[in-house]
């Protein structure tokens, strides 16, 4: 079981070579939220994320033999980097074995890094067996991304740091997978001020921790492809577990929808890029929970390494979902004007025509009709609700579009 002092001792080791990261208020997203926001915003790291802490620790307390012989992990992303960057600083070998399905982006930069980079299997667990496998053969120290307790206390760091850049917190929701980090920030913070509300919140295609508690130990979850790649594990780490499970207040589960509405509020109302994992927090503090009404709550921005191939996916559904995208289907007859007259009825209604598709080919039966698709810009879920009596009143056949 990790400690108090475990983590003060950590904190002290690995003082200058992880940022200390700045918590900021956020009044906007107080007035949105209903609470007093403070975003730790931990994904200015070097290498974007939490992950350092841990990675760094657990580097700093190898013997001699140990940093000579180096370390090897399994991980395809954050864990993998953090490792990477402080071996390389410190002089330490580091291995890292990612499944094939791993980002390229993350294979490039831990091996610019200067680790050795193994791609094997299509899973997880595939990556792991070998991870094991070269520790054995290689004398390699196994570095595990969350369950082991250097790595937990070099995460409860950061809830040393949130104590001491604001003392008065009623909360802090804090993104979980593994469970390292919320093991290491409630042991911290619980230690010291046992009345500070401790939130978990993780993503629904990966229900970890809401899975512990309810069968009393960790289980395996089926885990689904999502924007939060870095929060899909199959298992809550044992160790962790047995930190965790009486020192947090909550466990709560966001959706892939919620997910991407944060990450474009956060890109918008605060001109930060964060990854589906680290703005768990945020979509769930969306929802305006009513015991935490005017409450100062801390939430933590834990990574922002985000895949650049899909923010602008990202941006779409996150629009959507605010209501501020909409797609609307409507059979039109093919006859000269009647789309113009459907876009000022639109027009009329403030909504902007984004893009426009005239189907002829894949129309209705009746060869007098045409299929149009339209993707609108609207102001919020209200304006959409709007435009149905709108729409009803042309007689037109029409329907709306979730999904953008």
């Amino acid at each position: 079981m990790i400690t108090l002092e475990g983590i003060r001792q950590a904190h002290t080791r690995i003082r200058g070579m992880v940022r200390c990261t700045p918590l900021y208020r956020s009044a906007s997203l107080s007035e949105q939220c209903g609470m007093e926001i403070l975003l730790k915003h931990e994904y200015q790291q070097i290498t974007g994320s939490f992950k350092e802490r841990g990675a760094c620790n657990t580097l700093l307390g190898l013997d001699a033999e140990a940093r000579r012989r180096g370390v090897v992990a399994a991980s395809a992303g954050n864990h993998a980097l953090g490792l990477a960057f402080h071996g390389q600083r410190l002089g330490i070998p580091v291995c890292v074995v990612m499944p094939r399905f791993a980002p390229l982006v993350k294979v490039h930069r831990c091996r610019a890094l200067g680790a050795r980079v193994l791609l094997v299997g299509s899973s997880f667990d595939d990556a792991r067996s070998t991870a094991l496998t070269i520790a054995r053969d290689e004398g390699r120290t196994l570095v595990h991304g969350f369950d082991h307790p250097a790595i937990m206390e070099g995460q409860g760091t950061l809830g040393l740091e949130l104590l001491e850049q604001e003392p008065d917190l009623d909360a802090i929701v804090v993104p979980v997978g593994g469970g390292g980090l919320l093991a290491g920030v409630a042991t911290a913070v619980k230690s010291q001020r046992p009345e500070v509300a401790i939130i978990g919140v993780e993503a629904e295609r990966a229900p970890t921790l809401t899975s512990a508690l309810a069968h009393g130990g960790p289980t395996r979850v089926r885990v689904g492809a999502g924007l939060a790649d870095g929060l899909a594990v199959a298992e809550l780490g044992g160790q962790c577990f047995a930190t965790l499970h009486d020192k947090i207040d909550g466990a709560e589960v966001v959706s892939e929808a919620e997910i991407a509405g944060a990450i474009v509020t956060l890109m918008e109302l605060e001109k930060a890029v964060v990854e589906g994992a680290g703005a768990v927090g945020l979509a769930w503090a969306r929802r305006r929970p009513s015991h935490l009404a005017g409450r100062r709550v801390a939430i933590v921005l834990s990574g922002g390494n985000i895949d650049l191939n899909v923010v602008s996916r990202v941006i779409e559904r996150g629009l959507a979902s605010a209501g501020r995208l909409c797609k609307i289907v409507v059979e039109l007859p093919d006859e000269p004007g009647m789309l113009a007259r459907l876009l000022l009825r639109l027009a009329d209604a403030e909504v902007n025509l984004l893009q426009v598709e005239h189907d002829r080919n894949f129309a209705p039966a009746d060869v007098a009709q045409v299929r149009v698709s339209l993707l609108l810009e609207t102001r919020d879920a209200e304006h959409i609700a709007a435009l149905q009596p709108l729409l009803a009143e042309t007689g037109l056949s029409h329907r709306f579009v979730s999904d953008p």
